[in-house]
């Protein structure tokens, strides 16, 4: 069974939903963020839509203020360099919204492959 790879964050969130997994998402989410030492607690209420803007709302002020505990942070979610080294920097607002799904789509493979294997 291949990895079913989400061309979105909304279809990324909607799958999740639909196989019953995202509040492992947002477990691990906090765990991954908590571990990096940048404290995040999205309650099991979140909304995918809530999850969406926050997650986003983060990154953005990591990248603008805390740069450095954004790559760490990156580093311990095992986002891969080359993909974030293929975004376009020109926008701010564009690109943390991209780091955002860097993030939430590997915090979704890890779920997606415990609950497969």
């Amino acid at each position: 069974m291949n990895f079913p790879v989400p061309v979105s964050i909304e279809e990324l969130l909607t799958t999740a939903e639909s196989e019953f997994l995202y509040s492992k998402l947002i477990k691990q989410i906090n765990k991954d963020f908590n571990f990096a030492n940048e404290a995040i607690d999205f309650p099991q209420s979140t909304t995918p839509h809530e999850l969406k803007v926050q997650l986003h709302e983060k990154i953005y002020r990591l990248i603008q203020y805390k740069y450095a505990e954004l790559l760490n942070l990156l580093y311990i979610i095992d986002v891969p360099e080359d993909n974030v080294k293929l975004l376009d920097g020109s926008d701010t607002v564009e690109l943390s919204e991209q780091i955002a799904f860097l993030v939430l789509k590997r915090e979704w493979m890890k779920v997606w492959f415990r609950n497969r294997f």
